[in-house]
């Protein structure tokens, strides 16, 4: 079971682990991101590209499904204004044992940070400006594509 959702409204933590919990599997790894107030950021604004951002998720949800033989796989991601502390991105892999379950749920999170079309912008008081991925994300990314799990 695969289930994306790019979406404004908050991240229900309860309703997502639910859902993969009814996956029925012997283990759950998830992750939350919530906004950081790094350097006085006030609000991170995040814009998509609908259908092709929906389209990338999938992409990679298939890959960890494939690659773990998992029996979900849950990217929720949050778009538009955001605060500090706020639930930015959820994501799940469930799985017959849990060493699937934590590799997977971290190539999913490592993955769609590079691999999915969204655009960031940062806010500190008056000042505004765009954010690109970190060199930290795409070494994360590529690990997976040199790692075979």
């Amino acid at each position: 079971m695969i289930h994306i959702s790019v979406q404004q409204s908050a991240i229900d933590i309860a309703a997502e682990m639910m859902r993969a919990e009814a996956a029925g599997a012997g283990a759950v790894a998830t992750f939350t991101g919530l906004v950081r107030a790094d350097d006085g950021v006030g609000t991170l604004e995040l814009e998509h590209y609908p259908g092709a951002t929906e389209a990338a998720l999938m992409k990679v949800a298939e890959g960890a499904i494939e690659r773990w033989s998992l029996s979900a796989a849950i990217i929720v991601h949050r778009v538009g204004p955001m605060h500090p502390g706020e639930r930015i991105v959820f994501v799940a892999a469930t799985a017959a044992h849990r060493g699937a379950a934590l590799e997977a749920c971290a190539y999913l999170i490592d993955r769609l940070k590079t691999d999915a079309p969204f655009w960031k912008r940062e806010t500190r008081g008056v000042e505004a400006s765009w954010v690109e991925a970190r060199d930290g994300d795409h070494a994360a990314a590529a690990r997976w594509d040199m790692s075979k799990g």
